[in-house]
């Protein structure tokens, strides 16, 4: 089956539950209009993307503002979580891919042949911290250690008033009841990158390597995003880890984490940029997959953060699909494109990353 063929089938499958761009109209034939800022080469027609749910909110933005400057174009997005997006992606039923952790070896080979023999690049398009969320009445701005974290989420804490919890939260109202966790049930990101932060930061405690599949029996599993911060909002007792714009969106309490510079930082897009902007390029050429700094010592930096990769073809891709993507991606990693995030619970990435971003997008053809 032919590319097109294949994302046509897909677009069917998936519209129920992707964001359609809806398009405006227009007397203009071309194949380009007016562009959303600077020189942004605007591209009709309708693509399929799919993965993390973390940027869910994200592309929702994007795909809004970009149909109301690009009469005739569509995106169909699914959030279906970052394994479920590479997955398409390597089967070519998707013209990119989001994804909260970079390419793997394996993936990356998959994703070489479906780019008809060249290199698929990691982008960092969207910093999305991760929240540790929980519901406990009368307990506020929760303090919590790496340590602590790590011995909750792998079942040697048990109660809320436990010793190494009451420590670090003096005068606090700790309940006896068992502590709740919730984690999540599908293949995603957000787990691969928290699991990291835990075996990176407690290694004694956290045995288990970071995947993107929750690794123990610890806890109840809720699929997606959604389905995590909805069991924690319905749920007293829990706590659980989700992007900060489902945090913010449910309004769920959010703990406060102890980085390696010895403080408790609250969690916010400015707390969590300064975590970013300590990250190395760990990618070659234009491949920017990222290496994050969990135990950073900046003042002020919120350590759990993950960064959403659009994965894409550096060359490969039928034209049309391809002219889209870097008009797409172009327009996402603008100064305008991150302006659009704000306010929805993500932080802007770094500009000392995003310059390199925008030069990776420039390269695609």
């Amino acid at each position: 089956m032919k590319n097109g063929s294949r994302l046509a089938a897909f677009g069917g499958v998936v519209m129920a539950g992707a964001l359609a761009l809806a398009a405006c109209g227009s007397d203009d034939n071309g194949g380009s209009t007016t562009a959303p800022s600077g020189n942004i080469d605007c591209v009709k027609g309708t693509v399929n993307a799919a993965g993390s749910s973390a940027q869910k909110n994200a592309v929702e933005e994007w795909t809004n503002v970009y149909a109301q400057k690009c009469p005739g174009a569509g995106l169909n997005y699914n959030a279906n979580g970052s394994g479920a997006g590479i997955q398409l992606f390597n089967q070519g039923q998707v013209a990119f891919a989001g994804s909260d952790s970079s390419l793997k070896p394996e993936e990356a080979a998959a994703a070489k042949k479906r780019c008809a023999g060249n290199d698929a690049w990691d982008l960092p398009m969207v910093v999305g911290p991760i929240a540790v969320v929980y519901n406990l009445q009368g307990v506020d701005g929760l303090k919590l250690s790496p340590e602590t974290l790590a011995s909750v989420f792998a079942g040697k804490i048990k109660a809320w008033n436990d010793p190494a919890i009451a420590k670090e939260n003096p005068g606090a109202k700790l309940p006896g009841d068992p502590i709740k966790t919730v984690y999540r049930a599908d293949e995603s990101g957000t787990t691969d990158n928290f699991t990291k932060y835990l075996n990176t930061t407690a290694p004694k405690i956290w045995t288990w390597e970071h995947a993107k599949k929750w690794p123990n029996g610890v806890g109840q599993g809720a699929n997606k995003s959604d389905g995590v911060s909805a069991q924690v909002k319905s749920t007293a007792g829990t706590i659980s880890y989700v992007e900060m714009s489902y945090a913010e969106n449910n309004k769920l309490q959010t703990a406060q984490i102890k980085n390696g510079a010895g403080e408790y930082a609250t969690l916010s897009a400015d707390s969590a940029s300064k975590a970013v902007a300590g990250a190395t390029v760990a990618g070659a050429g234009n491949d920017l997959a990222l290496k994050i700094d969990y135990l950073t010592k900046q003042s002020g930096a919120y350590p759990i953060v993950l960064v959403t990769y659009e994965i894409a073809c550096s060359k490969g891709l039928p034209a049309d699909q391809a002219k889209f993507v870097k008009s797409f991606l172009t327009y996402t990693s603008s100064a305008d494109g991150q302006k659009a995030l704000t306010g929805l619970g993500y932080a802007p990435v770094p500009d000392s990353i995003l310059t390199k971003v925008q030069t990776s997008v420039k390269a695609l053809s």
